[in-house]
């Protein structure tokens, strides 16, 4: 079954707290000083990330399709929703009103395990630049689509096939029926079938944000992914130079891609 950590919301909310503030938060600053700024997260889930954002002063907006994940963030980021530092909106990013609900545009923009989730990612990578201030940035984490995990089967519920690397490679017709004989419940084998479909390797990511006219102003590819210090113990390792530019090779070592883009004006 998933790990202790996906289904203790708590939990999980304090580690995406812990690694945003130890390692996303300097990450960014190495381009832009995290002080006081507006940030928007989307795909926000309770709001673990942005709190180490609450942290530095900023002005935080978290965007989510789960109500039920802005439900408990709200409970513990109640404080900082009442004095109007940070707002939660339940929505889709396409449907959100933004003259109604987002009265500034943002210096960052961050989604984090969230690309990998979108369809039609051309479209959303467009739609951001409607956001962004002048000068503003995006970060982006998330994982390499050919990594041991990155079909995300950590979240299925036999014990055994949460741990089996790379079968999300295996082809669409092959890996449904796979899970289903493993005796995945419907709703899982829909949402991995998903993430099969949207899952994006690096080296597509980086052509998708330069046609659309971004600049990559910083990358950084993890062999072992920094939130691994808070599920299995693990000290966070860069991906060695050597193969961290051999587009294809890569992704099957990059447990976490962190980008930051910026549009070309």
């Amino acid at each position: 079954m998933a790990f202790e950590f996906h289904r203790n919301a708590s939990e999980y909310f304090r580690h995406q707290y812990e690694h945003a503030r130890q390692f996303i938060v300097p990450f960014i600053q190495e381009i832009k000083p995290v002080k006081d700024l507006q940030v928007l997260e989307i795909g926000c889930g309770e709001g673990g990330v942005l709190k180490a954002f609450l942290a530095e002063g900023c002005i935080c907006t978290g965007v989510d399709l789960s109500v039920e994940k802005i439900k408990a963030g709200s409970e513990w980021l109640q404080n900082e929703l009442n004095s109007g530092q940070l707002k939660f909106i339940s929505e889709d990013i396409y449907k959100v009103d933004t003259a109604k609900l987002f009265t500034n545009k943002f210096d960052i923009i961050i989604l984090k395990d969230t690309i990998e989730h979108i369809f039609n990612q051309p479209k959303i990578i467009e739609h951001l630049k409607l956001f962004l201030k002048p000068g503003g940035i995006i970060y982006y984490g998330f994982p390499a689509w050919c990594m041991p995990f990155g079909g995300h089967q950590q979240i299925c519920h036999h014990p055994l096939l949460s741990k089996l690397p790379w079968i999300h490679l295996l082809p669409r017709p092959l890996y449904k029926i796979f899970l289903k004989i493993w005796g995945e419940p419907e709703a899982c084998i829909k949402e991995l079938l998903e993430i099969q479909e949207t899952g994006i390797s690096t080296w597509r990511f980086e052509k998708v944000h330069q046609k659309i006219g971004y600049e990559i102003l910083e990358r950084r590819l993890y062999f072992i992914n920094p939130i691994y210090t808070w599920k299995f113990g693990l000290k966070p390792r860069v991906l060695p130079s050597i193969l961290s530019w051999i587009p294809g090779l890569r992704d099957f070592f990059t447990t976490a891609a962190w980008y930051i883009v910026k549009p070309i004006n």
